[in-house]
């Protein structure tokens, strides 16, 4: 049960939740996936899916949205802020992901990525840009393919304090994922980490400290949706999260990261 740390030969941790945010959240436990949750935000800090590419399973998708019993559920982002709007219940850990190994573990999996603690509120409406940041990991694990086709993500909201207020919560205004492989698999277990970071942004501004509050009752303007190609280094100092391996696994050149933000059109874009 959980996110394995050692799932990919070597050690991969989830970034660590310190400071102040240790104290307000909750680590939980699901298959093949764990969801590190901020019980003021109601939403997740950080979240980590082991994924097997060579026994994905295909179950049906379902649609049981449902609290997690073991919190309280006002620790929860539930239904209310969602009913009657375009926000989506935005999976973090993507549904297919834990869904690998003996088929009543992938139902299990797969139910458990219906809980209200792997969600958080995206604007509704695919674009190209929203459908590349989900095929991100399929992108990777392709490119991992010679390495046993596992594969680490990390991903979560960024819980910024300018994220605007909407029926209890405040909506977040980026998303952030990093997947890990090991680039050198061995059969003794050894091998080289290998990381790469991206940040979905989906604000009406490229400065998001100057989105304007919504009025009462109405849902905060969100969109376009850009993905960028981004340093590690910069996803911890934005989240405040401790992810020292990861930062040294970056693929991304430094080069490339001394431009700036890398924004990504086509999967083809990615520098892995």
């Amino acid at each position: 049960m959980g996110f394995d740390e050692r799932f990919l030969g070597i050690g991969a941790a989830l970034p660590r939740v310190s400071g102040a945010d240790a104290a307000t959240s909750v680590s939980l436990d699901y298959v093949h996936f764990t969801v590190v949750l901020d019980s003021v935000r109601r939403l997740a800090r950080v979240t980590g899916a082991n994924i097997d590419g060579a026994t994905l399973v295909d179950v049906p998708r379902g649609d049981d949205w449902r609290f997690d019993e073991r919190i309280p559920e006002d620790w929860q982002t539930g239904p209310a802020v969602y009913a009657g709007n375009d926000l989506d219940r935005g999976h973090l850990v993507r549904r297919r992901d834990p869904v690998w190994g003996a088929p009543e573990v992938a139902a299990r999996a797969n139910s458990d990525t219906f809980h209200f603690t792997n969600a958080a509120p995206q604007a509704g409406g695919f674009n190209q840009s929203e459908e590349l940041w989900l095929g991100l990991e399929d992108h990777v694990l392709e490119h991992a393919g010679l390495n046993r086709l596992r594969l680490n993500v990390f991903t979560a909201p960024v819980l910024g304090a300018d994220d605007p207020p909407y029926r209890g919560i405040r909506v977040p205004l980026r998303f952030w994922k990093i997947a890990a492989w090991n680039r050198e698999a061995a059969a003794d277990g050894t091998g080289e980490l290998a990381a790469a970071g991206f940040v979905l942004d989906q604000s009406p501004l490229v400065d998001t400290s100057e989105v304007v509050a919504p009025a009462p009752g109405e849902v905060p303007p969100l969109g376009p949706f850009r993905t960028f190609q981004v340093p590690i280094a910069d996803i911890a100092a934005i989240t405040g999260l401790s992810m020292p391996d990861l930062i040294e696994a970056d693929v991304l050149p430094q080069t490339l990261a001394a431009a700036g933000w890398r924004r990504l059109g086509v999967a083809s874009d990615v520098v892995l």
